[in-house]
């Protein structure tokens, strides 16, 4: 329809509307006006002229009146009143005489008709459309403000093809009340009930200000149920149009297992890092690569890119270089083993950088038990070789990123970069240079992770492989990791070993289960099967031993141990002796060394 022929038709409805309350109102008043007298003509014609006037004034003709609200039908009531007003003023300079019960009548009889016309739209469109399209039933948690936005959207469009029929809230004042229409029904204890009582197809979580623990009671519930279940978008994205509402987005692990953000020491991260040439080695792997984007906020003056793999050093320096195509930065790839002593002595010298954050690591605990020989050589004789070249050519902090699995080792890869640990926290009373160790625990997303594997295994219809049902581990989202490991940097005195605070521990049980309910599956679609502790592996992991806990935090969410046992003589003669162990050798070997007595010696392990 366009908008002329949208114009007279509202003119023609409006016209017989008026029309009809008018001789509704003198049937009504017969004592005060009669029907075609020359007062009931005047009335008649001074009446649909400024109504329809006003009308164009105040736009009434240009609405949308499928998404009538409390606004439109003010300005009904501005229109409808403001006519008779002027009717009263006609009446009186050429009548001399004001019939004001025929007018009031006439007033609200405008109201009525007119109003019930404009709304009508709406109803039409709420309750024929909406149930001619198959919309989803859909249930919105949270009667506030943005729970009120998702559903005044969702009443506007189709594209969501999500009908609101209810709303959950622990607000108990709220209980039994409509808002746009639509009923808050209970509290978050109720939502299974709810679900199933009103047929409900899907849950929008609409609460942006959650916290984590709040999302997981929720979310606890809503698996309880069959309805997908999404969270809206951040509230100032869609006030600002950024997203809408049909881009809800799925609960993602990082949501029930993230925390909220830690404020970065902006000041004290910008002394180290600005104008600094900085170093990354491991820069192609998901911590290394997450610190490059960290600090390449921070404008450092080069940021050199280390790492064994040329596609993924190629992948990131791309995305650097487009996101950051206008800054000073410096991008600077350099393919190189931290094996080769020689070449980290090479770029330590060529480059001369202020600060080193030493990323490259095998982390990979099955496949460490069964190539023993390389975990020595890539996480312990790779650390040294990056560690004394950074000493050598006078870099100012060298930080190298640890793992909890250092702790108390039962594995080749956790006992290795335990040894590097000390290796590390000796170089600090040798050298000028700051070296310092960040600790944490499993991180969500990465290669790794055990969380890409079950997706996968999901995607292929199961079964997910879990190795044990008491299996507990602590993880953090990658860029929460890597932004507390810039922090603790900037913390740095030299010898420290930080320990990022992992949170509470999550049974791999349990996630198996989210992941699976997360991506739209119920427990008895896909199969969780035990498959036993690999070899290696512990129940749980610990991020400090007894001896080393200071239990204050030196900063939000990160602590510092205590000086610990070092052992570089053991050390030297296992790296000169290891090349002639047999696997089960070097795998006893190294895992004995961390458990013993304090011997402290100076290293000699030539480079």
């Amino acid at each position: 329809m366009t908008y002329i022929q949208r114009l007279s038709f509202f003119i023609f409805i409006d016209s017989w509307l008026v029309l009809a309350a008018i001789l509704v109102s003198s049937f009504l008043i017969k004592d005060e006006l009669e029907i075609f007298s020359f007062s009931f003509t005047l009335s008649l014609i001074v009446i649909l002229l400024v109504h329809h006037f006003l009308s164009f004034q105040f736009k009434l003709y240009k609405k949308v009146w499928a998404y009538a609200s409390v606004g439109e039908l003010i300005s009904i009531l501005k229109v409808e009143t403001f006519t008779i007003l002027f009717t009263v003023i006609i009446q009186q300079l050429v009548l001399d005489e004001v019939f004001i019960r025929y007018l009031i009548v006439t007033w609200m009889l405008n109201l009525l008709f007119v109003g019930s016309s404009r709304f009508c739209f709406r109803w039409f469109r709420d309750s024929v459309l909406n149930k001619t399209n198959n919309k989803k039933r859909t249930l919105i948690i949270g009667a506030g403000s943005a729970g009120v936005m998702v559903a005044r959207q969702l009443k506007k469009t189709n594209e969501a093809n999500l009908l609101p029929v209810g709303f959950i809230d622990d607000d108990e004042k709220k209980h039994k009340l409509d808002i746009l229409g639509i009923p808050v029904l209970g509290g978050i204890t109720k939502i299974e009930a709810i679900v199933k009582n009103f047929s409900i197809d899907h849950i929008v979580i609409a609460i942006p200000s959650l916290n984590r623990t709040e999302l997981n009671k929720i979310f606890a519930e809503c698996v309880k149920t069959s309805a997908k279940t999404q969270i809206l978008p951040m509230l100032e994205d869609l006030v600002t149009g950024k997203v809408s509402v049909k881009q809800f987005r799925d609960v993602q692990v990082e949501d029930l297992l993230g925390r909220e953000p830690v404020d970065l020491d902006i000041q004290s991260i910008t002394a180290i890092v600005t104008n600094k040439v900085v170093l990354v080695t491991g820069a192609g792997g998901s911590i290394g690569s997450e610190i490059c984007r960290q600090l390449a906020a921070f404008y450092p003056k080069q940021l050199i890119l280390l790492g064994h793999g040329e596609n993924s050093i190629y992948t990131i320096e791309m995305e650097l270089k487009e996101r950051y195509q206008q800054s000073p930065i410096e991008f600077i790839s350099v393919i190189a083993d931290v094996q080769d002593e020689r070449k980290m002595m090479s770029v330590m010298s060529t480059y001369r950088p202020d600060v080193v954050y030493h990323a490259a690591a095998h982390k990979h605990v099955p496949l460490m038990e069964e190539n023993p020989e390389e975990a020595i050589k890539n996480n312990l004789i790779g650390t040294i070789n990056t560690a004394e070249a950074a000493r050598w050519n006078g870099v100012k902090a060298f930080v190298m990123v640890s793992t909890d699995k250092a702790v108390n080792p039962t594995s080749v890869m956790g006992a290795t970069k335990r040894l590097a640990e000390m290796v590390i926290q000796y170089l600090n009373t040798e050298s000028e240079t700051k070296f310092v160790t960040v600790r944490f625990g499993n991180v969500l997303g990465s290669r790794g992770s055990v969380i890409p594997l079950f997706k996968r295994q999901i995607e292929k219809g199961g079964p997910i492989t879990v190795t044990h049902p008491d299996m507990v581990r602590y993880f953090m989202t990658i860029p929460e990791a890597s932004r507390l490991v810039l922090q603790a940097s900037a913390l740095a005195n030299g010898g420290e070993i930080f320990i990022l605070d992992m949170g509470q521990p999550v049974k791999i049980l349990d996630l198996a289960k989210n992941l699976i309910k997360l991506s739209g599956f119920s427990l008895e679609e896909i199969e969780i099967e035990f498959t036993g502790i690999r070899p290696g592996e512990k129940l749980f992991e610990e991020l400090l031993n007894e001896n080393e806990v200071y239990e204050q935090q030196i900063y939000p969410n990160i602590y510092v141990g205590k000086p610990s046992d070092l052992f570089i003589q053991e050390i030297e003669e296992l790296i000169s002796q290891y090349s002639n162990l047999e696997k089960e050798g070097i795998r006893n070997r190294v895992i004995q060394l961390t458990n013993r007595e304090q011997v402290k010696t100076k290293l000699s392990v030539p480079i």
